[in-house]
C-alpha cells in the first residue's frame, strides 16, 4: 500500500451480479504518483472494479474515491482529473483525428488546445494520422489516438485497460515510453491492465492481482514471484490463475464493458 496521497481509495468494496459476489470486501489503495497494474483472471473482478471506479456502476457496499473525490455524488468533478483508454472506445467516425482531439480537449476545458494537441501528436508519433478521417484507421491506431485523447488534461490518473494490445511492437514500446515520460513530467499516477507481462514490469512499480474479487497478491514483481516461489511474475499470475480455477472458477462472465 502506497504512503503518498490516496488518487484510488476502495474500502471494503463489494458488488454481486445474480447472487454472485463479483469483487468481495476488496481494499485496494493507489498513492499520487504510483504505477500500479490491476492483474488477475478472466471472472476475477477487474472489470466490475473498473467500472465502479469509473462511476459507470454503484457497489452494493464499501466506498470510493477518485482523485479526493467520494463516488458516486461527485463522479463528474473526479473524471474530469481522469483519463481513461481502452481499445473499444468509439471515435467520432466523420472528423479528422485532429478535429477529434480538439473537440475532446473542448470538453476537458481547454483554453489553447492547439500547442496541446501538437505537442501530444509529437510525443506519441502520431502526426502521419492527424489529418486522417476516423472511420478510415485500423483498431491499434484507433487504441493510440484514444491513448492521445486521454492525456490531453494532463490527468492526475490514468485508468489504461490494455492499452497495447492491439499496437504492433515498435508502436507499443513507443507508447511505453511516452506514458512513463508523462508520468515523469506531471506526476500522473497510472493503474493499468494488461495480460501482458513484460509491459507490466515496464510501466508498472507495483502489481495488485485479483481473484475471486479479492486481492490474492500485492507487492513489487520480485516480491509477488518471491512469495509463489515462482521464476517470475507471469509464473505466479499463471499459479494465481490455476488456484482460481481449482476454487471454482473465473469465467469471461464479469460486468460489462463501459
Amino acid at each position: 500500500m502506497s504512503a503518498a496521497e490516496p488518487v484510488v481509495a476502495l474500502r471494503s468494496v463489494s458488488k454481486r451480479f445474480r447472487d454472485k459476489p463479483a469483487v468481495d470486501s476488496l481494499d485496494l489503495i493507489v498513492g499520487r504518483g504510483d504505477r500500479v497494474a490491476l492483474l488477475g483472471p478472466n471472472g476475477a473482478g477487474k472489470t466490475t472494479t473498473l467500472l465502479m471506479l469509473l462511476g459507470a456502476i454503484t457497489p452494493d457496499s464499501g466506498t470510493i474515491e477518485l482523485v479526493g473525490y467520494r463516488l458516486p455524488h461527485h463522479r463528474t468533478k473526479a473524471l474530469s482529473h481522469v483519463g481513461f483508454v481502452a481499445g473499444y472506445l468509439p471515435l467520432p467516425e466523420n472528423l479528422k483525428v485532429r478535429e477529434a482531439l480538439n473537440i475532446f480537449a473542448g470538453f476537458y476545458g481547454l483554453r489553447k488546445p492547439k500547442p496541446v494537441i501538437d505537442a501530444a501528436i509529437d510525443r506519441f508519433g502520431i502526426a502521419h494520422l492527424a489529418d486522417q478521417q476516423s472511420r478510415e484507421l485500423s483498431s491499434g491506431q484507433r487504441t493510440l489516438v484514444s491513448i492521445v485523447k486521454s492525456t490531453l488534461h494532463q490527468p492526475k490518473l490514468l485508468i489504461l485497460d490494455e492499452p497495447t494490445a492491439s499496437l504492433d511492437p515498435d508502436v507499443a514500446r513507443r507508447v511505453r515510453t511516452a506514458l512513463l515520460d508523462i508520468h515523469h513530467e506531471f506526476g500522473t499516477t497510472l493503474l493499468v491492465t494488461s495480460h501482458n507481462m513484460r509491459e507490466v514490469e515496464t510501466l508498472c512499480e507495483r502489481v495488485v492481482i485479483i481473484a475471486h474479487g479479492t486481492v490474492a497478491a500485492d507487492g513489487t514483481p520480485n516480491e509477488i514471484a518471491t512469495t509463489f516461489n515462482t521464476d517470475d511474475l507471469e509464473d505466479a499470475f499463471l499459479e494465481i490463475a490455476a488456484q482460481s480455477r481449482a476454487r471454482g472458477g473465473a469465467d469471461d462472465s464479469e460486468g460489462a464493458r463501459p
